[in-house]
């Protein structure tokens, strides 16, 4: 599974928010650099709290924000 994964900004915790092109939100639950931590976000809200895992290869437009 490959994800292309689009930066819409931050959510109350400093964490990088994400969305696909079916509209699912995402979350980089640990964003540093070196290591990716991929969630998808509860009930798909910007604001919501990290959900399930996902174990994908991404490409982050136009760039991933790290830590």
């Amino acid at each position: 599974m490959k994800l292309i994964l689009t930066y819409l900004g931050r959510d109350d915790w400093s964490r990088p928010v994400y969305k696909d092109s079916n509209g699912r939100l995402y979350v980089d639950a640990a964003p540093c650099a070196g290591r990716l931590d991929i969630c998808t976000k509860s009930g798909n809200d910007f604001y919501g709290e990290p959900d399930m895992p996902v174990k994908a290869e991404a490409t982050f437009v136009p760039f991933r924000d790290v830590w």
